[in-house]
């Protein structure tokens, strides 16, 4: 029987996998966003393993399930599983790409500073810039007056109809955790050597385009960039979807045969 206390994932929130077409074939490991889950970054899994790549598309801790169930985590937890879903498919595949979606690119990005083996990253909007001081204060003095949640960042998507499987608010104190490691993570961004491919949208809600700029300039590994001109923050499930599954395909082929 289920433990009572583990909250049900939410329809297509599931973690998906997939071995590739054989051994030693390429890796992609996908990682979805801040208050979002594998839903998100699951059309570009499944182009990686239409493309032979072994897959891993992990759900973050406290993701698809219930805003209360996030509550209880923090970045030390999201980064932990980022990691293992890593070294799972290491463990299995060749050489290895990530692809992160907003926090997942932030993921991505934290993974390539700590795997120099990484074969290439694409962070598509993600989020690397500090925050703005008056806004980490303000988020500060909201928790510290009790309250728990703000209203949610999800679905900032432009084409009709289609709608982010994300929660409807977003929980405070975990914010909190994903905003302190920015400054630390900006300083080690020099760090990484791989090849880079950085997906924006100039018509992001959620996160600041600039933030790609910041991380083009920072990186010392070839850059290539894709601007999504038809998308908005989820771009991976709005216009540009497949123009980022067949980009990342691409790069991905690319800088795994090297």
């Amino acid at each position: 029987m289920p433990d009572i206390d583990t909250p049900e994932i939410l329809p297509g929130a599931e973690p998906w996998s997939t071995d590739g077409s054989g051994p030693g074939a390429p890796g992609a490991l996908c990682i979805h966003g801040f208050t979002g889950n594998p839903s998100s970054m699951r059309p570009v899994a499944e182009a990686f393993a239409a493309a032979g790549f072994a897959v891993e598309l992990p759900r973050l801790p406290g993701h698809g399930t219930t805003v209360e169930d996030m509550l209880t985590t923090s970045w030390e937890n999201w980064s932990a599983e980022a990691e293992a879903a890593y070294q799972r498919l290491a463990a299995r595949a060749g050489k290895v790409v990530v692809a992160g979606l907003s926090m997942g690119g932030t993921l991505t990005v934290w993974l390539a500073t700590r795997h120099p083996e990484i074969a290439g990253i694409v962070p598509i909007n993600a989020a690397v810039a500090p925050q703005q001081p008056e806004v980490v204060e303000m988020v500060k003095g909201m928790v510290d007056e009790g309250e728990l949640v703000m209203p949610g960042i999800g679905s900032d998507i432009a084409k009709p109809g289609v709608v982010e499987s994300a929660y409807e608010s977003t929980p405070l104190k975990p914010l909190l955790s994903l905003v302190g490691v920015l400054d630390e993570l900006g300083s080690k961004l020099g760090g990484i050597t791989c090849p880079v491919l950085i997906m924006t949208s100039p018509q992001d809600h959620v996160v600041d385009p600039a933030a790609s700029d910041l991380l083009a300039a920072a990186v010392s590994g070839p850059v290539e960039r894709v601007t999504l001109e038809r998308s908005y923050h989820v771009a991976t499930v709005d216009y540009d979807a497949e123009l980022i599954q067949q980009q990342a395909v691409e790069f991905g082929r690319k800088v795994t045969a090297e």
